[in-house]
């Protein structure tokens, strides 16, 4: 068996892998590009980008943030995002192992995040995230036996149910789309991953979120805020914090404890 530091080391490195890879995602997907042809290359000179120059985070470091060719700017979020990748496989590693729990930890968080910044981004959640990470919670699902597939599905449903009404009554109420086809989808993916408790908690939390932030931002600047990055940020609490949650508002705020 691998030593502990190994592991945590080896999970990094490929999460930062991943972040870059999300970066390709985020850049190429909602304009409909493919993710493996043609390579990397300069947005501002179109020069290709050598292998040694796509090393994540340290050649953004090495290159001042610049093309080396053109020298023009190469957004930060390059090696924030691989950055971020790096400490979602960390963080799953060192929480739960090589394991397939700490697999599925990794998975949902890169999902999450590659959703909230694409939404951010072109207020657009790709089906690649939604579907293809449904199908990934499903499989995954699928080491608790058929009780965690259980689990799964009834998630799915519930999250798929629970935004396709909230649509379908917004649009009756307003006379126009009150939310996307990327958002429902988006929660019967979460679904799949968290069940049905943390379904509720997860469209608790992003509305409560998109609230407090959604307003204030809306008012001032008169422009939508995509609700995609509040449920990704509802569904991360959701899945690492939802159990507790949901036995402390049983037991404080319903009085019903295990013994009772």
């Amino acid at each position: 068996m691998l030593p502990e530091s190994y592991v945590l080391v080896a999970a990094a490195a490929l999460g930062a892998a991943i972040g870059s890879f999300l970066n390709v995602c985020i850049y190429r997907i909602p304009k409909g590009l493919s993710l493996v042809s043609p390579g990397s290359s300069c947005p501002h000179c179109g020069a290709p980008v050598a292998w040694f120059d796509n090393i994540p985070i340290l050649s953004w470091i090495v290159l001042g943030g610049r093309c080396r060719r053109c020298r023009g700017p190469i957004s930060v979020q390059y090696p924030l995002v691989e950055a971020a990748g790096a400490l979602i496989w960390l963080g799953a590693a060192w929480w739960q192992g090589a394991t397939l729990d700490g697999l599925t930890t990794a998975v949902f968080g890169t999902l999450l995040l590659g959703i909230a910044i694409t939404d951010a981004k072109h207020y657009l959640i790709p089906d690649e995230y939604t579907l293809g990470g449904l199908l990934a919670g499903l499989a995954l699902a699928c080491r608790g036996g058929w009780p965690g597939l259980r689990t799964a599905l009834v998630g799915t449903a519930v999250g798929f149910s629970m935004l396709y009404a909230v649509a379908w009554l917004g649009a009756k109420a307003f006379r126009k789309e009150a939310m996307g086809g990327g958002d429902i989808k988006m929660m019967a993916m979460v679904g799949a991953f968290v069940g049905w408790q943390g379904t509720l908690l997860t469209i608790f939390l992003g509305a409560l979120l998109g609230t407090v932030v959604f307003v204030p931002i809306s008012l001032k600047t008169k422009r939508l805020v995509p609700f995609g990055i509040f449920l990704a940020a509802g569904a991360a609490v959701a899945y690492l914090f939802g159990g507790a949650m949901i036995r402390w508002y049983v037991v404080h705020a319903l009085g019903w404890s295990p013994g009772s």
